[in-house]
């Protein structure tokens, strides 16, 4: 069965068509610029990239342009719509209400709009997406496979602020946690290749890139992870601020004159390993290229991210109460090779013997940093969110 997998964006939608039997990718693209004038990349397995300029107005022409690049005589991989099984959507925020992947129904997208304000720049995002396919492909099964549901295993104690209950009651306001799919994905992987049970490993993921996150995994569950309510808590990230002390907002607010939505878009946009460096960049490659070239700031910014990471993996370790496996993966945790001897170096009470040599330059392969003798394991493992949600949309269409 081929599972077309669609991730929607505020103004960008990210798509692979995959068979989900294979798990071969036949083509894979972006949109973007969606809302402004509109710009399809395509990529056919073993094919040339192709980009063109189209016109965009909402995500229903970006879906249009999709179907019309898949079935495209010359350089499309499917003749017919019907060819195309299902529909595996990304939602970002399921709340309470989902603890696992769903078909769609009208019921689903009513739960889902009830998440709107916990993910106001994704839930609605993604619902576009879905009614946008919806309307194009009536009658083809759609999935919902949720960031959050992985981590809906964590017990109260990781997942309760230390707030007055009512909020809780009330609003819900808990810890539900992000990159889910990613986590999820990493952890069986970890597991494969150590050839163990993947219910009886105690496994440490860090999903590093743009927006970060370290997940504990005990014994195939999630039990922690360092996003919160919002992507905006737990590790520094490229514009995002990650933990700060609540008080900072009121004294910001008394010294500059912000009120709460500036002082939101300083902690969402102009903070992380952006704000460290002086605003210089929040692209990894751009801060070390600074920091070889001496930029104070850029190394400071380089070594707090680390810093932060290392510290998350040390109570995670306790969370857990021990650990055997520490995986690397996203944008930064598989090509940044200064992040990961950083945060590595901190693991030496661990009994982590880490291939120093091995790390120089690796980018973007699977690999074990660990050396003979290390009493927990280090891999690299690339991410594969969209053949994860390919998987569970295969799963429940079957």
């Amino acid at each position: 069965m081929n599972v077309l997998v669609i991730n929607c964006g505020s103004s960008s939608l990210k798509f692979q068509l995959i068979d989900a039997v294979s798990e071969e990718v036949l083509a894979k693209g972006i949109c973007e610029r969606i809302g402004i004038d509109g710009r399809l990349t395509y990529q056919p397995e073993g094919g040339e990239k192709e980009k063109s300029d189209k016109p965009m107005p909402t995500h229903t022409e970006a879906i249009q342009f999709v179907i019309e690049a898949l079935m495209n005589p010359e350089t499309g991989v499917v003749k017919d719509l019907h060819e195309i099984g299902a529909v595996g959507h990304r939602v970002v925020h399921g709340g309470e209400k989902f603890a696992s992947s769903v078909v769609i129904t009208e019921e689903v997208k009513q739960a889902v709009t009830e998440c709107n304000e916990l993910a106001p720049l994704h839930n609605p995002a993604n619902l576009i997406g879905i009614e946008a396919c919806e309307n194009l492909m009536p009658g083809t099964p759609m999935v919902a496979v949720f960031d959050t549901a992985f981590h809906q295993t964590m017990p109260e104690k990781a997942y309760m602020y230390g707030l007055p209950y009512e909020y809780y009651e009330k609003y819900k306001v808990r810890r539900y946690g992000f990159h889910g799919t990613s986590h999820s994905y990493v952890s069986k992987k970890a597991a494969e290749i150590m050839g163990k049970p993947y219910d009886q490993l105690k496994t440490i993921v860090c999903h590093l890139g743009n927006g970060s996150s370290v997940t504990a995994v005990l014994n195939g569950e999630s039990v922690d992870t360092s996003m919160g309510l919002t992507p905006l808590e737990g590790l520094v990230m490229g514009t995002r601020s990650g933990d700060v002390d609540p008080a900072i907002l009121d004294f910001l607010a008394q010294k500059e004159g912000f009120d709460i939505p500036e002082i939101m878009d300083i902690l969402n946009k102009k903070s992380g390993v952006f704000g460290l460096s002086g605003e210089l960049s929040s692209d990894f490659r751009d801060l070390t290229d600074a920091m070889n070239a001496g930029d104070k700031k850029a190394k400071i910014a380089m070594d707090v991210f680390s810093y932060r990471v290392a510290k998350y993996i040390g109570s995670y370790v306790a969370a857990m109460n021990g650990v055997d496996d520490i995986v690397f993966t996203a944008g930064i945790g598989e090509n940044d090779d200064y992040v990961r001897a950083q945060v590595c170096s901190y693991l030496d009470y661990l009994g982590v013997i880490f291939d120093k040599e091995l790390n120089k330059g690796l980018r973007g392969r699977q690999v074990e940093l660990s050396l003979p003798g290390s009493k927990v394991r280090v891999f690299v493992i690339p991410t594969n969110e969209e053949l994860a949600i390919a998987r569970e949309t295969l799963a429940l269409v079957k």
